[in-house]
């Protein structure tokens, strides 16, 4: 059966893998400040390191040479930036925001594809980006309402998440993906530990085991995304991915008691709509640059 065949198991996989990282994020939500957010990054990643044991044979067996450990060097280092941001945008700001401007990676990639990869800025493509940028916009509402620190801390992650995969792409043909999610976790975790270590905070066992809990959750959603490709191309599977915000919407509704805000569910549909027509132009040109919304998590 081919790929294209599943299209349904495709969208189920991808609506798990949309609860899968909400889940994620409300459980920083719930943990909040009570670690800061460099230490509360560096547990997510270093709590995970049990679940790189069977990456540990694929990595060694890769033989890595200088310029590619060079390479996963520094998009561990920009992801590490990223993750420090993310987190302490959780704590700033609410849960669909966060998730609104989490759309913004694929087009920063896309953006940088074309200055990097040397990609051309088609006017269809062009109109797409000026889009997800006017959805963006339309979530912040500048000098409509006050710009928090949080929402500079989530442009910050998009961009971080942005370079690295574009790294990422840059190791996609030499390495397998195993080696490229494997070496992503090891390094980010080094990356973390000086921030960490630098504001480190006694952590009680209950914050130990929700982020133990944030790391199973990450790491299942990588999986059930996984199968999600596997079943069906990314033009079926990207849209689904505005059910991520639904859900971020209600739960920030539910157990946060935060206020439904239908610009901010306008303007993330605007970008998404604009990512989602974006992967549609690359897989008609037989491409694969811009990233699936979950794939830079």
């Amino acid at each position: 059966m081919t790929t294209e065949a599943r299209p349904l198991a495709a969208v189920l996989w991808m609506i798990l893998t949309g609860l899968l990282f909400v889940w994620v994020t409300a459980i920083v939500k719930h943990v909040g400040d009570a670690v800061p957010a460099a230490q509360s990054a560096f547990l997510r990643y270093a709590l995970a390191i049990p679940f790189l044991i069977p990456m540990i044979g694929p990595i060694l067996a890769a033989g890595l040479s200088r310029r590619q450990i060079g390479l996963f060097g520094l998009r561990g280092l920009v992801h590490s930036a990223g993750v420090i941001f993310w987190f302490y945008a959780m704590t700033r700001i609410p849960l669909a925001e966060v998730t609104a401007m989490g759309y913004l990676t694929p087009v920063l990639v896309t953006i940088g594809a074309a200055l990097v990869l040397g990609e051309g800025f088609a006017l269809r493509r062009l109109t797409a980006i000026a889009a997800a940028f006017a959805g963006a916009l339309i979530v912040l509402r500048p000098g409509l309402r006050e710009i928090d620190p949080g929402h500079l801390a989530m442009l910050g992650t998009a961009v971080m998440f942005a370079v690295g995969y574009l790294v990422a792409k840059q190791l996609s043909g030499e390495v397998s993906a195993t080696v490229i999610v494997g070496m992503l976790s090891i390094t980010v975790t080094i990356g973390l530990l000086p921030a960490a270590l630098a504001v480190w905070v006694p952590p009680t066992p209950a914050v130990l085991g929700w982020f133990f809990l944030t790391a199973v959750f990450a790491t299942a959603g990588h999986y059930t995304m996984t199968f999600a490709f596997a079943a069906a191309p990314l033009t079926v599977t990207q849209p689904v991915t505005f059910l991520q915000l639904l859900w971020a919407v209600i739960m920030g509704a539910v157990f946060f008691a935060e206020p439904v805000d239908i610009w901010v569910i306008a303007g993330g549909s605007l970008i998404l709509a604009a990512v989602s027509f974006i992967t549609w132009r690359e897989a008609t040109l037989k491409r694969r640059i811009t990233p699936a919304v979950a794939e830079t998590k």
